[in-house]
């Protein structure tokens, strides 16, 4: 679907494209440099520009004269490192929108795959080359076409991991030449610092051809740009990663690394980065370097812990803010109601001992007026008779507090007493049950043995029972046949018996029903009295079962619930009375057969 409000530019462009012969389209997709420049870089209309460039389908165009012949292109190298560059500038920050997964899963690899192409041409042609300012032209378009695939992969990460799988990059980084080792270890280097994680995904063979090159390089190279710049990149891949470090110092393949790199010459511009390294593939300094990791690695953990704490209790300082002004208030309310409390009972307290001043006052007052109206020859009597009664009011008084304090005394051994009459009461039903229950089992007993008198008695009888009724002898036929009729009567019998229970069963059942419909109907109120859904109890025959049931398990819920003092002088029938309104639940939730739902 191409996109509303496309440039003009694009349009035109694209138009041309089409209509223009082979050869002429390399140098027509050139003008998408000018137009990209003209954008200012950010820019949303630079995203619009890149999205109407890819819906043309200028990108793909681009990708297939990366794959043809130098040769056949106006222009040469010129104009290949130009698309380069407009292809990697088109593919950063290009939002593919649909067709997303095509975008990243092949074109993106295979424009990839063609810049790394491209430089091994261009090595090709470098090596080939006899003129220095041919050289010089040739490693001018290497770094572009380099700088072109960098560009690329810092906008599209993943495509890192393919990038360092490739033979083609691999075979550009086993170079000889200088010139081009050093722009490749440089893109190398410059790859690893952009996501040095994927150096470890990448397959075991591939890496360890890796490594080895650096090595190669830092050993045996003797430009001392290369071995710089290698000397960085493996002391780069080694403080990155520590399974590449372990590698280089217990790895069968590089035992004598650190004694070679012992012997390279010193003062020069790398030795500071080769000391570097070499500290590091030492045993005491790897140590160091580990306990150094672990105790940053215990820091970091630690420093996570305290900031999760620190955050907790700030999150729960609010809430514990108000629960301590919640219990502040709470305590100082409490105290203040305990001073109010004992300040009115101090005033209570006060006006009670002024009452009773007051009274005995009065008291007193009063006495003094009936002794000026007593006549004083009967002062003596009415002396006499107040001691009296007072003596009589403080007896009293003394005989009931000995009383009280008797009674608390005993009230442990009455306690004792009535526990022990409940005790005794209840051993003694349980005794008598036992009794009961042994003189219903006495008939089936077994008998008593008999003795040799009553044995020959018995055997006396039988012998006179067989001489009087000597039966008839018969055949095992005739035996056989009426064995086999009296097990037919037999089995007839039997299944009489069983008709006979059903419907025995059939019978206590019904009788059963009709009780409890008879006592349902005999406590149930008058048609004039009756209130709610009380006559729909009675509309169907499962309602009354239902209500019966259900007052029989409240009774032995009832029941079960009890204290065990409660229940120790019942009997087994013995029923238990059920407040009326604990039945006056509705039967609603029940499923009652025989009734229609409303």
């Amino acid at each position: 679907m191409k996109p509303t409000g496309t440039d003009p530019r694009i349009l035109s462009l694209a138009a041309e494209v089409a209509k223009s012969p082979e050869q002429n389209v390399p140098v027509i997709l050139l003008k998408l440099k000018e137009i990209i420049n003209n954008t200012p870089l950010g820019s949303s209309e630079l995203k619009k520009i890149k999205q109407d460039i890819y819906c043309y389908d200028l990108i793909q165009y681009c990708l297939l004269v990366l794959g043809q012949d130098c040769s056949r292109i106006q222009g040469g190298w010129t104009t290949i490192s130009q698309l380069t560059q407009i292809l990697s500038h088109c593919c950063v920050g290009l939002d593919p929108g649909e067709d997303a997964e095509e975008f990243y899963k092949e074109l993106l690899p295979s424009a990839a795959e063609n810049f790394l192409i491209l430089g091994r041409r261009l090595q090709t042609c470098f090596i080939n080359a006899a003129k220095g300012e041919e050289k010089d032209e040739i490693l001018h378009f290497f770094q572009i076409v380099t700088d072109s695939l960098f560009w690329l992969l810092g906008g599209h990460v993943q495509l890192i991991q393919n990038v360092l799988q490739s033979d083609h990059f691999l075979h550009l980084l086993q170079t000889d030449n200088v010139q081009i080792g050093s722009i490749v270890m440089t893109l190398l280097q410059n790859i690893l610092r952009i996501n040095s994680g994927d150096l470890l995904r990448i397959e075991g063979k591939t890496l360890h051809s890796i490594l080895d090159e650096v090595i190669f390089k830092i050993l045996s190279t003797p430009s001392p740009v290369i071995r710089s710049t290698s000397t960085k990149l493996l002391l780069l891949m080694a403080e990155s990663h520590q399974e590449i470090l372990i590698l280089l110092r217990l790895s069968a393949c590089y035992k004598g690394l650190r004694n070679l790199l012992n012997k390279q010459e010193t003062g020069t511009e790398f030795s500071q980065e080769l000391t570097q390294l070499i500290s590091l593939l030492s045993p005491q300094i790897y140590q160091e370097v580990e306990d150094q990791k672990l105790h940053q690695a215990a820091c970091l953990i630690q420093a996570y812990w305290k900031g999760f704490q620190t955050r907790k209790r700030i999150k729960k300082l609010p809430s514990a803010v108000i629960a301590l002004q919640r219990s502040f208030r709470s305590k100082r309310t409490k105290t203040q109601l305990k001073l109010n409390r004992k300040k009115e009972e101090e005033d209570l307290r006060l006006q009670l001992q002024l009452q009773r001043q007051r009274a005995m006052r009065l008291s007193r007052e009063l006495r003094l007026s009936m002794l000026e109206i007593v006549h004083p020859g009967q002062l003596e009597k009415y002396n006499r008779e107040m001691e009296e009664k007072s003596a009589l009011i403080i007896q009293k008084y003394w005989r009931g507090y000995r009383e009280r304090k008797k009674f608390y005394q005993q009230r442990p051994s009455l306690t004792e007493y009535k526990a022990a009459v409940t005790l005794q009461r209840a051993v003694l039903k349980f005794l008598a049950k036992c009794r009961k229950r042994k003189k219903q089992l006495a008939p089936w007993q077994r008998l008593q043995e008999l003795t040799d008198a009553r044995r020959v008695e018995l055997k006396q009888q039988v012998d006179d029972y067989i001489r009087r009724h000597s039966g008839s002898q018969i055949s095992g036929v005739a035996s056989r046949e009426l064995h086999a009729q009296a097990q037919e009567q037999l089995q007839h019998y039997f299944m009489g018996r069983t008709l006979e229970e059903r419907a025995q069963q059939h019978r206590e059942a019904l009788m059963a029903q009709i009780s409890t419909n008879i006592e349902q109907l005999m406590k149930a109120p008058s048609l004039k009295e009756a209130e709610g859904k009380e006559p729909e109890l009675f509309l169907s025959r499962s309602r009354p079962v239902a209500a019966k049931a259900k007052q029989a398990h409240l009774t032995t819920l009832k029941h079960i619930q009890a204290p065990w003092w409660k229940k120790l002088g019942e009997e087994p029938g013995d029923e238990i009375d059920v407040p009326k309104d604990e039945l006056s639940i509705e039967l609603g939730t029940l499923f009652i057969g025989g009734t229609k739902p409303p």
